[in-house]
């Protein structure tokens, strides 16, 4: 007999905030998503291996060390429409994050267009279009 494969979830989430990190993680499972939150990059990067990689991640930079250097890193792991961006002022401006192919949300966050957002890219819509109804 093989062995089982494991299943990667639908969503990673970075965050190092614990109730950012709680709120955007229960209201994602709340509409059916498997999710997996993490406070670190290091910890967030162990479920970004290849053959297992989720459907999105979701990348809060509030209070996320050298932010610059994670961008970069998941864009060499990730495709850039797999990847949603909550920005935090002082750390990386929307422009650059844009550029590196990532969709973005801006702070302050309504939970709803998270949800909505991450919706719309796990199937595939365009994430800006969906922002831009909200």
């Amino acid at each position: 007999m093989l062995p089982m494969r494991p299943t990667p979830p639908d969503i990673v989430l970075l965050a190092t905030e614990w109730r950012p990190r709680a709120l955007i993680r229960a209201q994602l499972i709340e509409v059916g998503f498997e999710v997996v939150a993490r406070n670190s990059w290091p910890m967030m990067r162990r479920h970004l291996r290849p053959g297992i990689k989720p459907r999105l991640v979701f990348v809060d930079l509030q209070g996320l060390d050298d932010p610059i250097r994670v961008l970069g890193e998941l864009r060499v792991l990730m495709k850039p429409e797999r990847v949603l961006v909550l920005t935090a002022m002082g750390t990386i401006s929307i422009a650059d994050i844009e550029r590196l192919g990532f969709h973005v949300l801006h702070r302050p966050i309504v939970i709803d267009k998270v949800v909505r957002t991450a919706i719309a890219l796990i199937r595939g819509a365009s994430a800006r279009t969906e922002v831009a109804k909200a």
